[in-house]
């Protein structure tokens, strides 16, 4: 019998734990799932491990705020200005309308593809998301 594995998170370089963790709570509706100090990192702010998810998602998203000037200069660009990121939904209309409401900015209409409803849209940071209602 094969093991059996997960992602447990990925990490996304951000500039500050709060002003992320407001991002991905308030506006996209995840959970705060840890937020632990891990204690000091010379010449920086206390380290924290945050962790927020979709609720109910397997995965989360560890919140690495940047410890200096190598991952200052990655914020925003992990991905290259590709999406990188990609949100599943039950419910296009309804998370669409609501990320809308919370300023969530949007690069694009919603559109259909093959594979289902498809909007892209960008954190704070500017990382590009999808947000995909898939087919069937």
């Amino acid at each position: 019998m094969a093991a059996r594995k997960h992602i447990a998170c990925f990490a996304l370089v951000v500039d500050d734990y709060d002003r992320a963790i407001d991002f991905y709570v308030n506006a996209l509706g995840f959970e705060l799932r840890e937020d632990r100090l891990l204690g000091a990192v010379p010449g920086n702010a206390a380290k924290r491990w945050v962790v927020v998810a979709p609720v109910g998602a397997e995965t989360g998203v560890l919140l690495a705020q940047a410890a200096n000037d190598a991952q200052r200069a990655s914020i925003g660009r992990q991905t290259g200005g590709r999406v990188g990121f990609f949100l599943h939904t039950d419910d296009f209309r309804r998370d669409h309308a609501a990320m809308l409401a919370k300023g969530v900015h949007f690069v694009e209409s919603p559109r259909e593809e093959a594979y289902g409803t498809v909007v892209v849209f960008e954190d704070p940071y500017g990382n590009r998301w999808d947000l995909v209602e898939p087919r069937g």
